[in-house]
């Protein structure tokens, strides 16, 4: 699995004109889940979303996880992100899982982190999306597990 993570000010996804998930300060996780991946790997990325450290601490360093400076996490699955671009103009997605794989690993992702940590919100799998964020530093990093 991957996600790419943005440390924001607030984010918010949208679909056909409706809000369906909001988050103030926290993390923006994109998550793409590839061929091979398990419910192992799915628990493996949601530790380090709960626990990366990446927002400041009093002296201004990357030293507080999402947990100890109480932020939001909103989940958003993005299947490009298991693109491979390696070669050529055109992404190729053959290295992504199946659509219904994808969505069972994305939703256990979902249900792990809501019992887990109260602030969850979430975009809506396979939809056509708009994600709006304010990127905090910027400040973004690809997790992969």
């Amino acid at each position: 699995m991957r996600a790419l993570i943005q440390r924001v000010r607030r984010a918010s996804v949208d679909v056909e004109g409706r809000r369906i998930g909001a988050i103030d300060h926290g993390l923006l996780a994109l998550i793409g889940v590839e061929k091979g991946d398990s419910e192992a790997r799915a628990d493996k990325l949601l530790h380090k979303l709960l626990h990366y450290r990446i927002f400041g601490d009093a002296e201004g360093k990357m030293n507080l996880d999402l947990q100890q400076t109480n932020g939001g996490l909103l989940l958003v699955s993005q299947f490009t992100l298991a693109a491979d671009t390696g070669r050529g103009l055109r992404p190729s997605f053959s290295s992504a899982a199946p659509p219904d794989e994808g969505e069972r690993l994305f939703a256990y992702l979902v249900e792990q982190a809501r019992s887990r940590w109260p602030n969850v919100a979430t975009g809506e799998f396979g939809a056509d999306m708009q994600v709006e964020l304010v990127n905090d530093g910027p400040v973004t990093f690809l997790l992969e597990t």
